[in-house]
């Protein structure tokens, strides 16, 4: 799969810009402020349908402007895929494939995969729970449409449990086979949720693992494993023992929206004792394991984004990265930096083809 070319139109500091892409190695050079990560960011909004790095939609239209529109011309499985994001000030963005637009986001997701690695990904180990599992369930989303769909009725149903307890809260009453119908319908969708977890998990650690191993030249020992209160029973069995909790608390203490990952390194918290290099390849590698995962379920080299990464890394480390990407196990890759002449020697060192655009 192969993106062609990309326009641009209103979107964050472009007026109007064209590109066109070479089909192996894409680098954006300049300095701080000129728009290098907002290209990658507009490929990431092609492929999911939202920024990565901005959730406000609108907060994506140039200034003063009253709409945006991202056209990308793709190339996947001999035929040409042409993908348009567009959203109007006070509208629902719209995305289509080849003019006809999609009814449902999540239909638009992992058919072009991506992984994007970049400076805000350390957010995955400095904030909370939500940043780890939204990792999880985007890897997962892109190869098991049902995975998303049990995730969305899980939350929609999470929503409407938390309202009534707040509504008994406020009027002082109580119905316990209102609140069964929620706990039995969280229970069916959390255990298909937190069962595609765990087997996602089994394959993915050792490919992450396997990726640390070769960025660090085996010098460190990680670790990453799962935490969920459905290790230690049902849902439905947790719900009723923690009914009380959750009475007082207005909210839903148990379940699968509570699950995390723990990253580790030499048998202790990453956060509190990985140096930043470490840190960072523990990240780059975590996102190498994804774009392994991907690939494997759905036969395809995802599009690889690169923002930023050679910052906070030693020449070893990014000798390192070079030689994992100078592969023909990668697809198209895409690459932002400030410095140039880091970028064209780094690329220099892969024996594959590139174009340099200079911002």
């Amino acid at each position: 799969m192969i993106l062609k070319s990309l326009s641009l139109l209103n979107y964050k500091n472009f007026e109007s810009q064209s590109f066109a892409f070479n089909h192996k190695i894409n680098c954006f050079v300049g300095n701080n402020g000129v728009g290098k990560t907002n290209v990658l960011d507009a490929i990431y909004h092609l492929s999911f349908g939202k920024s990565y790095f901005n959730p406000i939609a609108s907060q994506n239209i140039r200034h003063d402007e009253a709409f945006f529109v991202i056209n990308g011309d793709y190339e996947k499985e001999g035929k040409t895929e042409k993908i348009v994001v567009s959203l109007k000030k006070g509208q629902k963005k719209i995305i289509k494939r080849n003019s006809k637009a999609y009814e449902r986001f999540s239909n638009h997701i992992g058919f072009l995969p991506l992984v994007i690695i970049s400076p805000a990904d350390r957010d995955l180990i400095t904030e909370g729970s939500t940043m780890r599992r939204k990792f999880m369930d985007s890897v997962i989303s892109q190869s098991d449409k049902h995975y998303l769909d049990n995730l969305i009725n899980y939350n929609k149903i999470l929503v409407q449990r938390n309202s009534l307890l707040k509504y008994f809260a406020l009027n002082n009453t109580f119905n316990a086979d209102t609140l069964d119908v929620y706990n039995k319908q969280l229970d069916t969708y959390g255990s298909i949720v937190f069962e595609k977890r765990q087997a996602f998990l089994e394959t993915f650690i050792p490919i992450f693992k396997e990726r640390y191993k070769t960025i660090s030249n085996g010098n460190e020992m990680v670790n990453l494993s799962y935490s969920s209160h459905l290790l230690d029973d049902k849902l439905e069995t947790l719900l009723k023992t923690s009914l009380n909790k959750d009475k007082a608390l207005q909210y839903t203490s148990v379940g699968i929206h509570k699950d995390d990952l723990i990253f580790e390194i030499e048998g202790h918290p990453i956060k509190k004792f990985g140096s930043q290099g470490q840190q960072k390849s523990y990240l780059i590698a975590l996102k190498l394991a994804q774009f392994d995962f991907i690939k494997a379920q759905s036969g395809v080299n995802p599009i690889l984004l690169l923002d930023d990464i050679f910052d906070k890394l030693d020449e070893q480390r990014v000798s390192q990265i070079i030689k994992l990407v100078d592969d023909e196990n990668f697809g198209q890759l895409f690459i932002s930096d400030t410095h140039a002449d880091r970028t064209e020697n780094a690329v220099k060192q892969v024996h594959q083809s590139y174009e340099i655009f200079k911002l």
